[in-house]
Order: structure tokens, then sequence, then C-alpha cells
């Protein structure tokens, strides 16, 4: 059994971000830029939102915080958006989510103008990814193949089951998972309504698990030599801890693990490759590789 290490390997993604960015900068070129709009004080957002411009400092790149109270109403967070949209030394921007109730999430994500949607989620960008046309993917899956390719996991041909249809993780994974430049795997997708969840796995030769089920998968749902990714983080109480809690992945790691040729622990797999992907993919936008 091998672990996938996610810190490790964004740490040197950041790092080849950083010299190509250093090398722009001494051509005289300019450094990308990222913004980000941040709404109320959700102590989760806050924390994200935190990483994203420390990554932002370590990869040479030029951030903006915008700050907005809950109280903010529909109609104005769509024109601080349409600022952005209309910022020419902005390169890309996400609006962290979730939003308050009163906001629609789908509304301002569909007003950002998807030539800056580095997050990946306005539509145009979804249906893009779905076809094969370049594009900005949404973080997490694009994180995830990143991790398989660079630790060289063989994936074309190969039965992959993907657990969770979330609009962020599932789909998007399952799309690209099919795809002949990315998985060109075998892909089928299970979720809470799945009667032969379990078969399917015990098929697989590698799940994608993102269910935000904690421990979910058990060891005897998975054949010895799977490959495993948890996309999982969820808080579950720990009185042992200073914090109170501990993150959980949507595997039972210490019966699974030792099943898997490949594993991904949490945390330290997949959540550091995804504000990592993000830095790549503002790092497109600036150079205008996909628009």
């Amino acid at each position: 059994m091998q672990l996938i290490d996610g810190k490790q390997t964004a740490a040197t993604i950041k790092a080849e971000i950083k010299a190509e960015v250093e090398s722009i900068a001494a051509r005289g070129g300019k450094r990308p830029h990222l913004a980000a709009i941040l709404v109320g004080h959700d102590g989760g957002s806050e924390t994200y939102v935190h990483n994203k411009v420390l990554a932002c400092e370590a990869c040479g790149f030029h951030s903006t915080l915008l700050r907005f109270e809950s109280d903010i109403t529909e109609q104005q967070l769509l024109v601080e958006v349409e600022k952005l949209n209309r910022d020419d030394s902005v390169d890309g921007f996400i609006v962290q989510l979730p939003l308050p109730k009163h906001i629609s999430e789908q509304k301002v994500i569909e007003a950002i103008d998807y030539r800056k949607d580095v997050d990946g989620f306005h539509p145009i960008n979804v249906g893009r990814m779905a076809i094969g046309l370049p594009c900005y993917i949404s973080a997490t899956p694009k994180g995830i193949l990143e991790l398989l390719r660079r630790y060289n996991i063989p994936t074309s041909g190969k039965k992959c089951v993907i657990l969770g249809r979330s609009n962020i993780v599932g789909k998007p994974m399952a799309q690209l998972m099919m795809q002949k430049q990315y998985g060109d795997s075998t892909v089928t997708v299970c979720h809470s309504r799945s009667k032969t969840l379990k078969e399917e796995c015990l098929q697989a030769d590698i799940i994608i698990a993102a269910i935000g089920q904690p421990a979910f998968l058990k060891a005897d749902m998975v054949k010895p030599g799977v490959v495993v990714i948890d996309v999982g983080t969820t808080r579950v109480p720990d009185a042992t801890r200073k914090s109170g809690f501990r993150l959980c992945g949507d595997v039972d790691f210490e019966n699974v693990a030792p099943l898997c040729s490949y594993i991904t622990p949490v945390p330290g797999g997949v959540g550091p490759m995804t504000i990592c992907m993000l830095m790549l993919n503002t790092l497109a936008a600036a150079k205008h590789l996909y628009y």
C-alpha cells in the first residue's frame, strides 16, 4: 500500500507555478491576479479563503479579498461580480460558497464571466468540460486527475466507481474519468439510491469516494489492489483533540488501506490539491490559455 501524498504534491506544483510566474515577471509580464468575494463570517469559508490568499503569496500572484456582511442583497452582490468581470487587472475570481440563503448561488455563478470563472462552476465551463473542450475544470476533480497522473496510476480501460453525484465532485469526476484524454476508464456512478453499490465497488479498480458520509467505504466493499481516492472531509467529535473534532474521510481508512495499492489520507490527500488547482486555473487565465 502506498499513500498518495497530496500535501507534498501540492507543494511541488506551487513551486512549479512560482517558477513560471517569476519567469513571466522577469520578462516584463504581468503577475496573475486572483480575486475572491467572501460574504458573511462562516468559519469554514474564512479558513478556505485565508488558505487561498496564502497560496497566492506562495505562487507569486497578486490577490484581492472583497468582504461583505451577510445582509448584502443579491442585487448588490451581482453588482460587485460585474465590477470584477469588467476589471482588466483581475484574471480570475471566485465567490466563496455557501452564500446566505436569501442569495441564489446559481444566479451568482451564472453572472460570473466564464472567462474569469477559475472555480469552473459556470454552465459554459461545465458544458465545455463535458464534451472535452478546453476550459477551467473545477478544482477538486482536476486535483484528483493530477494526483493519478503524478503517481503514474493507470486509468485507461480500468473500472472506476464514483460514490456521489454532486455537481462539484461526482458529476464532473465521472465526465472526466470516461473521457479519452483524461481517465479513459469505464465509469459507474453510485449514490444513496443505488441498489448494487457494494457489488459495484467490489469490481472497481479505482474508487473515488465523495458521498459525504464518514467511514462509509468499508473493507468488505473493496477488492485487493484497488486505488482509493477519498474526497470526504466531515468533522467528527474527538475529545482528544484541542479543537474538539477531527476530519474524517468517506473511507474507513484503518481497515481499507491495507487492501489498497494506493490510497489518499484525510487530511493531506485531495484537500491540499484543491487550492493548488485553483492556482493553476488562475495561471491559465492570466496566460489566456483557454479563452
